[in-house]
């Protein structure tokens, strides 16, 4: 089951958002997760999110 989510952003929450996902690592997406199957999915959610940004002109170096 796929799950589509619009969401509406300022440029400064956007670049934000791209400065986030891009910082952010396994050692955080395994703290906060229950278990590596639950970190692999957040880090896979994470990727689509940085690609979504990429896509719009956000992709910071």
């Amino acid at each position: 089951m796929s799950v589509t989510v619009s969401v509406e952003l300022t440029d400064s929450q956007a670049l934000a958002l791209a400065q986030f996902v891009k910082r952010v690592g396994w050692h955080e997406f395994l703290a906060c997760a229950v278990d590596e199957d639950e970190a692999y999915a957040i880090r896979s959610a994470v990727d689509r999110v940085q690609r979504a940004l990429a896509e719009q002109g956000y992709s910071p170096r």
